[in-house]
Order: C-alpha cells, then structure tokens, then sequence
C-alpha cells in the first residue's frame, strides 16, 4: 500500500473522533480537498507531490480533532510529527518538510519553501473553490489572484 493510502487510514481513523457530524464532514472535505489541490500544484511546479499531498491530509487535523484553531499550525505540526514517526513512513528529514510545511501554511502573507508554498496555495484553492458563492479572504486574495493566473484562468 503507497504511503499516503496508508496516511489516509490513518486520517480517517483519527477523524472519527470528531464527535459533531457537520464538523467531521466539512474536515473530509477540506483535507482530501487541499491534498488534492497539494497534488496539482505540486505536479505543475516539479515539487514532491506526494509530500505535498500528505502535508495536506494532516495541514488542520489538529484543529478538527480540537475543536481550536488557535495556534493550530504549530499544534498541527506537533501532532503530524507524532503520526509520521508513529506508522515509520516517512525519512526524518521529509517528516521535517511536511511538518515546517503545516507550520507555516497559515502565513500566507510571506514566501517560503517551496513545499511549504504549495501547501499554502492549496489551501487557499479549497478555501475559495469549494465554495464559489463565498468571497475570497482579504488574506488569502493575493495568492487566489496568483493561482488564477499560474493556471491561465485569468
């Protein structure tokens, strides 16, 4: 079974916790959502798309398993560290990457690694694909603008 498949169960497992139903759906949602938008985008930059996509899957695990997104992106990388060296898939230095990656993936106003890029370009095209009906977040209009363009949607 391929890395992330098996990262994937492991997700799922943990998401079935979630006690309140509509949060445990829209958790689905977003994270298979971000970590296939994480595998586009990384394909399309020669990056690592299957770290990109399990940077993804566990990018706000913490905070649905919480019910907190006060500093959810340093919690999530506590506890996706804790899940990597846990089932083994992962070298150290690619735990490292996926981890720095959630820790940084709600600065969106900054540039930094190119993973960590990704994941955050991947979250703000769920956030504003998933639900075209909504307005794009002042924070997140920049990059939304740069990916439409990075695509050729205009």
């Amino acid at each position: 079974m391929g890395r992330l498949k098996e990262l994937r169960k492991i997700v799922d497992q943990e998401l079935l916790t979630v006690a309140d139903t509509d949060t445990r759906k829209g958790a689905y949602v977003h994270l298979y959502g971000v970590s296939l938008s994480a595998t586009l985008i990384a394909e399309k930059r020669g990056e690592n798309s299957e770290l990109a996509a399990m940077a993804a899957m566990l990018h706000d695990l913490y905070a649905y398993k919480s019910g907190s997104y006060e500093d959810h992106a340093n919690k999530g990388a506590e506890l996706a560290s804790a899940i990597l060296k846990n089932l083994g898939l992962t070298t150290d230095a690619e735990t490292e990457a996926i981890c720095t990656a959630i820790r940084r993936h709600d600065d969106k106003d900054r540039i930094d690694g190119a993973l960590d890029e990704v994941l955050k370009d991947a979250d703000v095209m769920h956030h504003t694909m998933n639900d075209l009906s909504k307005a794009v977040k002042e924070k997140e209009a920049a990059r939304y603008s740069a990916l439409r363009q990075e695509f050729g949607l205009g």
